[in-house]
């Protein structure tokens, strides 16, 4: 047997490493966790309350055989080298295997590598330290407290609605969708109007009556302002400006996903998916290696190696010009900035060198991680922005545009990003202020309550809020998916009756902790532990003395959600018949449960309309709670594509999503493309 030893957390790692290290070493798997909290004590929740919430850890099942494997090959071995995860989770996962398998601080070092690249690694290991405690108690504070809040109020709601689950940033993360829903439909649309002055090359919008900004309510105020203009206006003044347009930083978990949902039409989970095996590793024939960074970071920093090798990169590939600078980040909240940004391991690795290599998705993930890197350390793009304001009888018209004079960072990252030119005509070089409309024309536009939320825009707001970690939002929104507190139609979150009786009860007793502000406190609360700043215990004890007595009162006074009546009577005993939730989606059954066990067998048959792009499922015809037909997959909640519109079966053949019937008009759901 090697003398040292050296445990990973995914079996895809371990020969990867081993190649890197020799023969002098052997590298195996914890294949993730292997202990979690047991569901024996007060509660169930596997932690003595009165000990300082000493916790009991018990092997995950299926995990005793692995603890055992690795026992004996730590008794094999003269030295355990831990090298899981770069994060907290993976110090409070080293930490586990230290404890589990009787390792000694004279035998054990702890390493940490943020690629998984031979240079990396052999760096990291020269580079050895032991396991950081203030680390591994942030998460098991972390752990523990979605421990109490996840049983407490899941058997609470469970008692009292007809919901299954709730936790700690899920709830909070669910009421964000409720509330934007009740904006929505309290939200009282407005007509204006606004009027467009149309020329050769170019329109001009009303903005102004003299120096005031101008509301056009009404029908007879555009006609009005309509009578008083003529088709000659006067340039009043022209205003020409160049500007820089800056590249964005290199991504981050977050934004990743934000940027993968928005311009691939990814879920979370597809995304990190393959982020994961992009990073612990791609055989590329002649090598196996890791092709970026580790994916779960809030950390914008790239390492000086990767900035001084792509600065040179872009050089030689693009021009001395095109050589940018390192963008420093104001964000200093919650980030772990020991880890880099998620960036290519390799600038000189582009996406069409390692293509035939990768599946479509993780090509398209590789690339808009590469690129996104390359664009971040490239100089600015430079336009000339143009605005030119126009008189007609004191009423001010504003035309705007820009040219791009240099395209920068752009000359990589335009296909991700929209950088249209609109070319106004010269006016310096006209003979006469005055110019002569075409058209002016009135037109009629209506208010617009806020935007439902996307994944990408959840996600982006989740983080902008400081809730949770970047590394769980894809979990959550998946949870509240399976859950069916949402529906996904259109790309866009929509809460269904579950997830607002959730939300409802939960502000009825919880409102005090389920919140955005209280939410945010705990997570800067948890970085004060890994600080070392603060005792875990005693956060972990102050919110338990808080919220205990909370759920208590619940137990006791919070009346419980009926279901909803059909009108109908059960045929066995006469009772009425009751709309519940169930393991695959609401049936009707009798009220009289569990004396009389009569459901009622769906007789109408669902039109099955066309494949699902997604999965191997069909599109059929559903109804939200306010009975609006929209269309999704019959393998919901494992599959949440849905759509407003009817799908007619075809592809676009643009960008390959589902042709829709929109009135008369066939369109692409995704897209601009019009048949």
């Amino acid at each position: 047997m090697a003398k040292n030893l050296v445990i990973v957390e995914s079996p895809s790692k371990s020969k990867t490493i081993e190649k890197y290290l020799g023969s002098d070493y052997k590298v195996v798997s914890s294949k993730g966790h292997v202990r979690d909290l047991a569901t024996t004590g007060k509660f169930g929740l596997g932690v003595d309350i009165d000990n300082n919430f000493k916790p009991n850890y018990i092997p995950i099942k299926g995990k005793s055989k692995v603890i055992a494997d690795l026992r004996k090959a730590v008794k094999e071995s003269d030295r355990v080298f831990l090298a899981t995860d770069p994060d907290r989770e993976g110090e409070a996962i080293s930490w586990h295997l230290y404890d589990v398998l009787h390792l000694k601080n004279d035998n054990y070092d702890r390493v940490v590598f943020n690629e998984i690249t031979k240079n990396a690694v052999l760096e990291a290991f020269k580079h050895a330290r032991k396991i950081d405690d203030k680390m591994v108690n942030s998460q098991e504070a972390r752990r523990i407290l979605d421990r109490i809040i996840g049983f407490r109020l899941s058997k609470l709601m469970q008692s009292k609605t007809s919901g299954k689950s709730a936790g700690r940033v899920q709830s909070v993360a669910l009421k964000l969708i409720v509330d934007r829903e009740r904006e929505i439909e309290a939200f009282k649309i407005e007509d204006y109007y606004e009027i467009d002055a149309k020329f050769d090359g170019f329109d001009a919008k009303l903005e102004k009556y003299l120096e005031d900004d101008i509301e056009i309510k009404t029908k007879e105020e555009a006609d009005e302002i309509l009578s008083k203009l003529s088709k000659s206006f006067e340039i009043e003044n022209i205003n020409k400006s160049n500007k820089n347009k800056k590249s964005k930083f290199p991504f981050i978990t977050s934004t990743l996903q934000q940027e993968a949902s928005t311009k691939l039409g990814f879920n979370g989970n597809r995304t990190m998916r393959c982020a994961q095996k992009l990073y612990e590793g791609v055989d590329l024939g002649d090598e196996t290696v890791g092709l970026i960074t580790y994916m779960r970071t809030d950390s914008t920093r790239l390492s000086d190696e990767f900035v001084n090798s792509t600065f040179k990169y872009i050089e030689d590939e693009f021009g001395k010009v095109y050589v940018g600078y390192v963008k420093k980040s104001k964000k200093t909240e919650n980030v772990q900035d020991a880890h880099e940004a998620i960036r290519p391991t390799s600038i000189y690795r582009t996406p069409e060198k390692v293509k035939q290599y990768l599946t479509d998705d993780e090509y398209k993930i590789y690339s808009i991680v590469y690129y996104r890197a390359l664009a971040s350390l490239m100089s600015d793009a430079k336009v000339l922005a143009t605005t030119v304001t126009l008189d007609n009888n004191d009423y001010k018209f504003k035309t705007s545009g820009q040219i791009l004079v240099f395209d920068g960072y752009l000359k990589v990252y335009n296909r991700y990003e929209e950088s249209e030119d609109k070319i106004l005509p010269n006016f310096d070089e006209m003979h006469t202020n005055v110019v002569i409309a075409n058209s002016i024309e009135k037109s009629l536009h209506h208010t617009k309550p806020p935007a439902r939320y996307t994944e990408a825009k959840l996600i982006k707001e989740l983080e902008e809020k400081g809730i949770g970690r970047p590394s769980t939002y894809a979990k959550i929104i998946d949870t509240l998916k399976v859950r069916n507190y949402v529906d996904v139609v259109d790309k866009k979150f929509v809460p269904t009756t579950t997830g607002i009786e959730i939300t409802d009860k939960l502000q009825e007793g919880f409102s005090s902790i389920i919140n955005v502000d209280y939410t945010k406190e705990m997570e800067d609360n948890l970085d004060d532990i890994a600080q070392g700043d603060m005792v875990w215990y005693k956060l972990v004890g102050k919110f338990y003395n808080e919220f205990e007595p909370l759920v208590e009162k619940a137990f006791d006074n919070m009346e419980k959600v009926k279901p909803e009546e059909t009108g109908e009577v059960c045929p066995n005993c006469g009772h009425n018949l009751v709309i519940r939730n169930g393991k695959y989606g609401k049936f009707i059954a009798c009220s009289n449960y569990p004396e009389c066990k009569y459901i009622k067998q769906e007789e109408k048959t669902v039109k099955e309309l066309v494949d699902c792009p997604n999965c191997d499922g069909k599109i059929v015809e559903k109804k939200t709670r306010k009975g609006k037909v929209f269309y999704g997959c019959n393998n919901y909640p494992k599959c949440s594509f849905a759509l407003w519109d009817e799908p007619t079966g075809e592809k676009c053949p643009e960008c390959g999503n589902l042709l829709v019937t929109k009135g008369k008009k066939i369109k692409c759901s995704s897209c601009d493309y019009e048949k």
